[in-house]
């Protein structure tokens, strides 16, 4: 909603709650057999945030399920083909006939609670555009501290080189030795030795391979979690900040090999506007500046 200030101060007692940092916001509770998760929307994605709350006020959510779940991963739904789907039915691909432009913000990651826009792949979708409706929750896992190193790691950039690597044989003997670590299973030790020629193939390549990480970013995913391996290529355009351990129970719930819960859980859309003071007590989320 949209007020009216003076370019100099606030007149009337109409606007003393404004001045004081007061404004509302829209709070979204998704309701399910699990229990309740309640999310804000950034404003910093307004063309994602209007969209969610315009479809979760027409209903187009209730009753549909969180159709894709992965422990360790995220759970999703959005799907309008789910509110009517059988046993067994593959969902996934409905949607309400438009998309999103993507609207990235690097300050907004793929840590625990993320609310963000699911979308079809690459290959279809070269501008990366979201999903008109289906979304998905972020679960993902801690990030050992000795395994930050991972976040810093441009991944694209890094696969791109290792292409080089592999297309000289030359390099037949590191390739091999690569191979061989990778058969014991010993993933940390594979990923060590990776890491370790990100200076040959900075080198080799003459690209940065490392890149800048926040100490923010890096005490999200080494505390809380989640999926860093998302973070610039979907929209993150909210967050979970009450019922994280909802998303917990969602996602250890057993699935097919389609990765639909056997058992359906269904949602109902909530929205309500509220002083941001007021989301602030009930829910313990601080808005930034606040």
């Amino acid at each position: 909603m949209k007020r009216l200030l003076t370019p100099i101060a606030c007149i009337g007692l109409l606007f003393l709650s404004q001045c004081a940092g007061d404004k509302n916001d829209t709070v979204i509770t998704i309701k399910t057999t699990q229990g309740d998760m309640v999310a804000i929307l950034y404003d910093e994605t307004p063309k994602h945030k209007e969209n969610f709350i315009k479809l979760a006020k027409e209903g187009f959510y209730n009753d549909l399920l969180f159709h894709r779940v992965m422990q360790g991963f995220m759970i999703q739904g959005g799907d309008p083909d789910s509110r009517n789907a059988v046993p067994g039915q593959e969902l996934g691909v409905g949607n309400p006939g438009y998309t999103i432009p993507a609207e990235f913000n690097p300050k907004f990651i793929h840590d625990k609670g993320a609310l963000s826009a699911a979308r079809v792949p690459d290959n279809q979708n070269p501008t990366k555009a979201s999903s008109g409706s289906q979304f998905y929750i972020v679960q993902g896992t801690v990030i050992p501290t000795g395994d930050a190193d991972a976040l810093r790691i441009d991944q694209f950039k890094l696969n791109a080189g290792f292409q080089k690597i592999f297309q000289d044989q030359s390099n037949q003997p590191l390739i091999d030795s690569l191979n061989q670590l990778y058969m014991t299973g010993d993933m940390q030790a594979y990923q060590r030795k990776v890491y370790s020629l990100v200076p040959h193939i900075e080198k080799m390549t003459g690209e940065k391979i490392y890149k800048e990480v926040s100490p923010e970013k890096l005490k999200a995913y080494t505390t809380i979690g989640g999926a860093p391996h998302l973070d610039g290529d979907y929209t993150v355009f909210g967050r979970v900040i009450s019922g994280l351990d909802v998303i917990d129970k969602i996602a250890a719930i057993q699935v097919d090999e389609r990765n639909r819960p056997v058992e359906d859980i269904r949602m109902t859309v909530i929205v309500e506007e509220l002083p941001r003071k007021k989301i602030t007590e009930l829910y313990g989320y601080t808005y930034p500046n606040q």
